[in-house]
């Protein structure tokens, strides 16, 4: 059973629902923090799910041999559980899970938040490599990977957020990080099971920060590129937009694109 966090509006207000993937490391935590209560208040189901082997959602077997074709299963099972099609939003990595989703499923509408581009993680983890080479190379020896980017605090801060969020929140935030192992998804996301945006024609909003040093401003206008559109990027705002101090702007951004682009997914009751 997988592990899913929803918020929901006082009444029906006949708008699709919403369905935020997370990224790497994360779990449906990461959306309960702000942006679940954000969107159920503007008359949104929300639901946030915990792909296999994160949050509270059990791994049916090893992680270093799950997919991304596991997690797009994962996203598709809530999916189809609902009355309505939801509009995915995707964080990194689950913005790459989205991306593969929307290759073989209908949706109202995405939004990708510093998503992992169509082009996969060559330049991630090259960049991991030079920034922490004896912390990348022993992920690559033990398969866990959580050492490079949030086994403390410090190193938290580095690959998530920007000097702007408060200790005492990034602490809080890297205790409910999870192991992340390299395997499988690896794999695929570098080259084995890359996005084919050809095959989408769902409406695409593409969002990125500035001080993302996950996945650079370039990689993030190539991503909105590859979908046909164009990318906004927030300043002063680390990789995990959604728990950013101005993570509310974010929010408010979305909103807007939902209420031009994804319409109430069926006529309201009079």
């Amino acid at each position: 059973m997988l592990d899913v966090i929803e918020k929901g509006p006082s009444r029906d207000s006949g708008k699709a629902p919403l369905l935020f993937v997370h990224g790497a490391w994360h779990g449906a935590w990461c959306w309960e923090e702000h942006f679940l209560d954000f969107f159920a208040a503007k008359g949104y189901r929300s639901l946030a799910v915990s792909l296999r082997g994160h949050g509270k959602s059990p791994a049916p077997k090893p992680m270093q041999f799950c997919s991304i074709a596991d997690f797009v299963d994962d996203v598709a099972s809530v999916a189809s559980g609902l009355p309505d099609r939801p509009i995915l939003v995707g964080h990194s990595l689950g913005g790459f899970v989205v991306q593969k989703y929307l290759e073989s499923h209908d949706a109202p509408g995405a939004v990708l938040l510093a998503s992992i581009p169509p082009s996969g993680t060559a330049g991630f983890f090259l960049r991991s490599f030079k920034r922490h080479p004896w912390y990348t190379t022993r992920a690559v020896a033990t398969t866990k990977s959580l050492c490079c980017v949030g086994g403390t605090p410090e190193l938290a801060r580095e690959t998530f957020f920007s000097e702007l969020t408060p200790v005492a929140d990034i602490a809080r935030y890297a205790e409910q990080l999870g192991e992340e192992y390299v395997g499988k998804i690896v794999l695929d996301t570098l080259w084995l099971n890359l996005p084919k945006p050809a095959l989408v024609a769902t409406p695409v909003l593409v969002l990125g920060a500035e001080r993302d040093i996950c996945f650079t401003q370039k990689e993030v206008h190539a991503t909105a590129d590859a979908y046909g559109t164009k990318a906004e990027i927030f300043a002063e705002m680390g990789h995990d937009m959604m728990l950013e101090p101005e993570w509310a702007a974010v929010a408010e951004r979305i909103h807007a694109w939902l209420d031009a682009y994804c319409p109430t997914s069926r006529p309201q009751d009079r």
